[in-house]
C-alpha cells in the first residue's frame, strides 16, 4: 500500500504562508481542484461585470507578484505600527501588542508579563494503561489511548468550584511525513494507516489546577476521559436518519455510523454538550464524481493521504454496498463530555456540508439557534432553528434529556445577502463605496420547515443529505469561505469569519458582501438579526477587510486608523472575552508579508472599535485554532495545529513544544498541542 508523495513544490494558490502540504492533507487540494459550486447564483460570472474591470484584477495580480518577491521586506512597518498604538485598554488581559513574527521563527511568542505551557500534546497518555509517547514505537493500540493529532476546536469546561473540569478537543487530520520515517514496507504502511484512524476524532480529558488563574494539568485516568476515533460508534438523528440515502451494507438501518472525520471548529451548548463540525470529509474517500452530489462535494477517485480505501471498503466509493458511506459524514457532531458511556450523535437536521463548526444562542422565544459556515470558496452561510425550546434547569434530569434532543428537529436556512450601494461602486479593489461602508440587508431562505422540505423538487432527506444542491436551488449568496460563525454573548450580533477566496473576481463575481477581488486576506462580517434570532431578516456590514495596513491591498478596520493596527490575514476562529471584545485566530499571513499565524484582539465598541492587536504568535508552519478567552482568570487557550508541517521526519522544521528537552515524553518531532497562556 503506497501512500502519495506529500512533499509538494510551493504552489502560489494560497498567496500567503499556508503550506501546500496542509492543503493536500486537510482539504485534499480543494483550492487547486475545479470549483464545486457551478450554480448560477449569483447569475453573473464574468469579468465584464460593472463591479470589476479587467484592469482592477490585473492590478491585484501584480500586487501578488510583488508580495512573493519582497518576502518579509514589509515586516518593519507593521511591527512599528502595532507597537505605536500603546498598550491595550485596561482589562483582565492587559498587554502590549506583539510585533509580527517572521515565518522562519520556530517560537511560541506571548506578550511581556505572560507565560505559556503545553497543557497536552499529541501522544500524551490519557489512560493509565496507555504507554508513554515513543516516536519510534507507535502503535494503533497506543494511539487510541493517547491524545490525538492536530486539534482544532477546544474548550475547558470547569466544574463547580473551578479547580477541576474537562478539556474537550477534536483531532482534524494527520501528517504522515513528519510522524514517521519513509517506508515502502506494506505491513508497516498498513499499521501506520491504522494509527491515522486512532489519531483522529475527539478527546475528553479531565483537568485540575491548584487555584483559579493557575495553569491546568491533565488527569491521566480521569473518570470522564475518553477517545473517539474513526472506528467509534455514532448515532444519526433527524429526518435523514434511516433513509435510503444513508444505508450501507454494514448498516442496513442507516442509523449507526462508525467514526467522525475532518473535525474542525465547534461550539459548547448552554446545556453543556460540545459540538464539532465535520469539514473536509470528502478527502478521506476515493470516490468518482459520478453524481451531481459527489461532484458538488468535491469527491474524486484518487489515492488518499491515509490509504484507508486500500483496505477498508467504507472509504472506497466503488465498493458494492458502500456507495452511501460518504453520505454519513459532513454533519454536526454532538458529544456529552460528562458521560463517557454516552453515544455521540450526528444531527442530520442541521444539514450536510463542510461544516467549520456550529455555535448556539438561545432565541427570545427559547428556541435554539445555531449558526454555521460551509468552508469552501463560493459556498454558503447557514442557520438552524430548533423546533423545541431550551429548558434552563440543567440540574433536572428530564430537562437535560430534553435539551439533548434539541438539535434533532428544526428548520434549516441559508443566507442571501444584498448590498445597498450601486454595483459601479463595488470595484473589486476594496475601496469603500460612497456611503462609507460595505453593508446591506439579507434574508434567511428556508431549506426545511416543520420537518418537511422547503425546496421544490427535493425531499427533506435529499435536502439534508445534499444540502449544497438544495442551497444552490434557492439562490443563496456565494461567500468567501465562511469559517467560524459566532453570536456575541450579550449583543446577539453574529460575526462571520470569511477566510479568503483567491478566485473572487474570476469564478465568483465581486459583490458588496465579498467586495475584494483575489481576496487573499479575508474579511469579517458583522450581522444583526432584524426580527429576532429565529427570524428571517438581517442587516450586515463588513467589520474588517483584513490584510497588511502598510501593504498594497485596500484594508479596512471598522474606521480605526490603519497605522495603529496589527496586520491580520485569513480570519479563522473567533471568540469573545468577558468585556465583549472579539478575538480572532488566523490561518494565513498577509499577502505582502510572511509571518507566523497568531491570535488578535479587536474591540467592538467605543473609540477603539476595529483596533486589531496581536496577542500571541504560534511556531513555524503552524495554525492558531480554537481560542478560549478567560479574561476574568487572566488566561487564554489555543490549539497549535500542524507545527513544522513543511518538514520531514529526518529534518523537522519545528521542535515545538519540547524544543530539545530531554524530559520524558519529549521528542524531536513537532507535536501539535493545546497551549495555555497566563499572567505571571
Amino acid at each position: 500500500m503506497a501512500l502519495p508523495d506529500l512533499r509538494l513544490s510551493v504552489v502560489d494558490h494560497a498567496r500567503g504562508k499556508r503550506s501546500p502540504v496542509t492543503c493536500r492533507l486537510k482539504c485534499a487540494d480543494a483550492c487547486l481542484g475545479p470549483d464545486c459550486n457551478t450554480s448560477a447564483n449569483p447569475e453573473f460570472r464574468s469579468l465584464a461585470s460593472a463591479a470589476l474591470s479587467r484592469r482592477a484584477l490585473l492590478g491585484m495580480g501584480a500586487a501578488g507578484a510583488v508580495a512573493i518577491a519582497v518576502g518579509d521586506a514589509f515586516g518593519a512597518a507593521p511591527a512599528q505600527a502595532a507597537a505605536g498604538g500603546g498598550a491595550a485598554a485596561a482589562s483582565g488581559l492587559p498587554f502590549e501588542p506583539i510585533a509580527p513574527v517572521a515565518s522562519t521563527v520556530d517560537e511560541f511568542t506571548v506578550p511581556a508579563g505572560y507565560r505559556w505551557s503545553a497543557l497536552v500534546r499529541w501522544g500524551d497518555p490519557i489512560f493509565p494503561d496507555a504507554p508513554g509517547f515513543d516516536l519510534a514505537n507507535q502503535t494503533p493500540a497506543a494511539q487510541a489511548r493517547q491524545f490525538g493529532y492536530n486539534v482544532d476546536y477546544i474548550d475547558v469546561i470547569a466544574d463547580e468550584g473551578g479547580l477541576t473540569g474537562v478539556l474537550v478537543a477534536n483531532h482534524e487530520y494527520v501528517n504522515p511525513a513528519i510522524m514517521f520515517p519513509p517506508s515502502s514496507d506494506p505491513a508497516e504502511l498498513r499499521m501506520r494507516s491504522e494509527i491515522y484512524k486512532a489519531a483522529q476524532g475527539m478527546a475528553v480529558v479531565e483537568v485540575e489546577r491548584d487555584a483559579i488563574g493557575a495553569p491546568w494539568r491533565i488527569v491521566v485516568g480521569g473518570r470522564r476521559n475518553r477517545r473517539l476515533t474513526v472506528d467509534s460508534e455514532f448515532a444519526l438523528t433527524g429526518p435523514a436518519a434511516g433513509s435510503d440515502l444513508v444505508r450501507t451494507a454494514a448498516d442496513p438501518s442507516g442509523r449507526t455510523v462508525l467514526g467522525t472525520l475532518g473535525n474542525c471548529a465547534g461550539g459548547t451548548t448552554p446545556w453543556g454538550t460540545v459540538l464539532s463540525g465535520e469539514e473536509n470529509f470528502n478527502g478521506y474517500f476515493s470516490a468518482p464524481a459520478d453524481t451531481p452530489s459527489r461532484a458538488r462535494y468535491g469527491f474524486r477517485q484518487a489515492p488518499t493521504s491515509t490509504g484507508w480505501e486500500t483496505w477498508d471498503r467504507r472509504f472506497d466509493g466503488t465498493a458494492p454496498g458502500y456507495e452511501n458511506e460518504a453520505n454519513r459524514f459532513g454533519y454536526i457532531v454532538e458529544i456529552d463530555p460528562q458521560d463517557p458511556t454516552s453515544t455521540p450523535v450526528k444531527h442530520t437536521a442541521m444539514g450536510r456540508f463542510k461544516h467549520e463548526g456550529a455555535n448556539v444562542r438561545i432565541a427570545e422565544d427559547g428556541r435554539v439557534v445555531a449558526y454555521m459556515g460551509d468552508d469552501e470558496r463560493g459556498d454558503y452561510l447557514y442557520k438552524f432553528v430548533s423546533k423545541h425550546r431550551y429548558n434552563p434547569n440543567r440540574a433536572d434530569a428530564a430537562a437535560r434529556k430534553q435539551n439533548l434532543r434539541l438539535l434533532a428537529e428544526g428548520d434549516l436556512f441559508v443566507a442571501r445577502f444584498s448590498g445597498d450601494s450601486p454595483a459601479s461602486e463595488i470595484t473589486g479593489t476594496g475601496a469603500l463605496p460612497s456611503d462609507g461602508a460595505f453593508d446591506g440587508t439579507g434574508e434567511w431562505i428556508a431549506l426545511t420547515r416543520k420537518g418537511r422540505s422547503a425546496v421544490p423538487g427535493m425531499t427533506v432527506e435529499e435536502v439534508l443529505v445534499h444540502t449544497r444542491l438544495a442551497a444552490d436551488r434557492v439562490g443563496a449568496t456565494k461567500m468567501d469561505r465562511c469559517e467560524d460563525v459566532e453570536p456575541h454573548p450579550t449583543t446577539g450580533r453574529v460575526y462571520v469569519a470569511c477566510t479568503n477566496n483567491t478566485r473572487r473576481g474570476l469564478d465568483y463575481a465581486v459583490d458588496e458582501a465579498n467586495p475584494r477581488a483575489a481576496n487573499r486576506d479575508g474579511h469579517v462580517i458583522e450581522l444583526t438579526e432584524l426580527d429576532g434570532q429565529g427570524g428571517t431578516r438581517f442587516s450586515w456590514s463588513i467589520l474588517l477587510l483584513c490584510g497588511d495596513p502598510a501593504g498594497i491591498s485596500q484594508t479596512y478596520f471598522a474606521g480605526y486608523p490603519k497605522e495603529l493596527v496589527s496586520p491580520i490575514s485569513c480570519p479563522d476562529n473567533v471568540a469573545f472575552d468577558g468585556e465583549g471584545n472579539l478575538w480572532i485566530s488566523t490561518d494565513g499571513a498577509p499577502s505582502t508579508i510572511r509571518k507566523n499565524d497568531g491570535l488578535f484582539k479587536v474591540p467592538l465598541e467605543g473609540p477603539e472599535r476595529g483596533r486589531v492587536q496581536q496577542f500571541l504568535s504560534v511556531p513555524r508552519d503552524a495554525e492558531t485554532c480554537g481560542p478560549i478567552i478567560r479574561d476574568d482568570e487572566g488566561m487564554v487557550f489555543v490549539a497549535v495545529q500542524h507545527p513544522g508541517e513543511d518538514g520531514t521526519f529526518a529534518e523537522p522544521t519545528s521542535r515545538f513544544p519540547d524544543y530539545g528537552s530531554t524530559a520524558p515524553g519529549a521528542a524531536a518531532a513537532p507535536r501539535p498541542s493545546v497551549v495555555q497562556v497566563w499572567r505571571g
